[in-house]
């Protein structure tokens, strides 16, 4: 999420009460008199809170908190708590935005995006979806960030010229239809693959974390269930803002000679666009068949099966492997120069793969000092509800919570509870801790709720009005669609068998 305009009065009050309230209840709280870790834990744990909702210092600034304050009370030891920051899962993140980089300093996501448009016409419908489906397909891959501020102009730049064709009176409101459609849509295909959305790493390492045990969720694990939730919200986004802001008459004097231009403004593809295209594609494909298939009726084995070892490789193996292989080749255009140069890599957020760390580190805390099961056991009254109705609540609540939020200090800070609660009341993890971890991507009212909401509304034709209206529907659409989804199909995919507690989480450990 990006930086929320708060007053800098707001964040000087947070940077002095949160402390405060830290302080107060470990020096006047005790939540288990038995084991004072669980106390400073919490204490921790609210400081990082409140100083990441407030941005009372930068979020990777607090996410760095766990490396001081975990082995000065305690909790975790210093050694154990700073190799949280750097693991497989973000060599997979660090793969995957270097593959974008290389994609944005060629020009090819831009060819993508416009070619999709060019195939699926000049309707109004057959825009809305052109520009929608260019952004979720781009985003499953890249940040869901780049893919808008790269959408954007060219989203105005048809706006501009519908404009000059049909008139501002007769286009209405399908403007604020169609930047909505992208902001949208850059969310919601974050959800299908791992390295969409930083929630979904964020998961992937804290479930390791917290259930070391825990069979692995491979990229194509997560895809096949992931991609139908992405497809079904996608789906129900383009009918709601379709029905909701198509203009009222047809439109006269469109045609493909708009996009066409667009298009031969990039000229003829250059070599280095068709090669990064190619390692694109690779990449995608040996994160899919890595692990292979196994959901039941269907069982393919995966290329890493061909090696002595096969456990040696994980997704992150491959993202860097195909990252190096962009510093090697090298460029035809731009002589002495490679696919990639440290220039451009040196774009790569460094501050969200310290988030993530911070986030793990948190995860580590709560589970080493137990403070996981003491949430677990505060509600464990919710033993007998059903399933579906528990997970219901908890994809509901973390939807509207990312509303006001960072999305991934939202998961970092909601799963090791999760966690904690899925093993008090003898209930599978992945059957909360999963819907959770979508659901931080489910947000799509305000504009500080993710990046693409605030690029749209930045462009000043959107009111926030229409951002809640539209997007208050779509939440409770996404939580109806991730609910029934995770419960019949992530069931299957992931093994989880509704009525039995597996093996693998019997205990809460601090491994991984």
């Amino acid at each position: 999420m990006p930086p929320i305009n708060r007053n800098s009065k707001t964040k000087l009050t947070a940077l002095v009460v949160a402390p405060l309230i830290s302080l107060s209840l470990i020096l006047f709280g005790d939540l288990a008199p038995e084991n004072p870790g669980i106390t400073y834990t919490m204490a921790i744990a609210i400081l990082m809170a409140i100083w990441w909702i407030t941005e009372a210092i930068p979020l990777a600034a607090t996410a760095l908190l766990p490396v001081v304050l975990f082995p000065l009370f305690g909790v975790v030891d210093g050694k154990t708590i700073s190799a949280m920051y750097f693991n497989h899962l973000i060599f997979l993140f660090l793969g995957g935005f270097l593959m974008a980089l290389a994609m944005e300093r060629w020009n090819l996501h831009r060819r993508i995006a416009i070619k999709v448009l060019m195939f699926f016409g000049i309707s109004p419908g057959r825009i809305l979806m052109g520009f929608m489906f260019a952004t979720a397909f781009l985003s499953m891959w890249m940040s869901n960030t780049a893919t808008t501020m790269m959408m954007i102009p060219i989203a105005l730049s048809i706006i501009y010229k519908l404009e000059e064709i049909v008139g501002k009176k007769e286009l209405g409101t399908y403007s604020i239809g169609l930047l909505l459609g992208i902001a949208y849509s850059a969310s919601i295909g974050g959800i299908a693959t791992l390295v969409g959305t930083p929630p979904n790493l964020s998961f992937a390492r804290i479930a390791n974390i917290i259930f070391p045990a825990m069979p692995e969720i491979s990229f194509a694990d997560w895809l096949i269930f992931a991609i139908w939730i992405s497809a079904l919200v996608f789906i129900a986004a383009w009918l709601l803002l379709f029905l909701m802001y198509k203009p009222k008459h047809p439109w006269h004097g469109v045609n493909r000679e708009e996009f066409k231009k667009e298009y031969q403004l990039l000229g003829k593809a250059k070599q280095e666009e068709k090669i990064v295209f190619v390692l694109f594609v690779c990449m995608a494909l040996l994160w899919i068949f890595r692990a292979g298939f196994n959901i039941g009726f269907v069982n393919i084995p995966g290329w890493s099966q061909l090696f002595e070892n096969p456990e040696y490789f994980n997704d992150g193996t491959v993202a860097i492997a195909i990252s190096i292989i962009l510093f090697v080749i090298p460029s035809k255009t731009k002589p002495n120069e490679r696919l990639m140069n440290w220039k451009t890599a040196n774009r790569l957020p460094w501050h969200i793969v310290i988030l993530f760390g911070g986030g793990f580190a948190l995860a580590r805390g709560f589970v080493d000092s137990g403070l996981s099961i003491w949430f677990g056991e505060q509600l464990s009254g919710l033993a007998g509800t059903h399933p579906m109705v528990l997970t219901s609540v908890i994809v509901a609540m973390m939807s509207f919570l990312t509303e006001l939020t960072s999305n991934i200090a939202s998961t970092e800070m909601i799963l090791p509870i999760l966690a904690g609660m899925a093993v008090s009341i003898q209930i599978n993890p992945l059957l909360l801790m999963i819907p959770a971890t979508l659901a931080a991507s489910l947000a799509f009212m305000l504009p500080v709720a993710t990046p693409p909401n605030a690029i749209i509304f930045g462009t000043g034709r959107i009111a926030i009005k229409d951002m809640v209206k539209t997007g208050f529907l779509l939440n409770l659409i996404g939580v109806l669609i991730t609910t029934l989804v995770t419960y019949f199909w992530g069931t299957l995919v992931f093994n989880i068998d509704v009525a039995s507690f597996p093996d693998w989480a019997t205990t809460l450990t601090g491994g991984g």
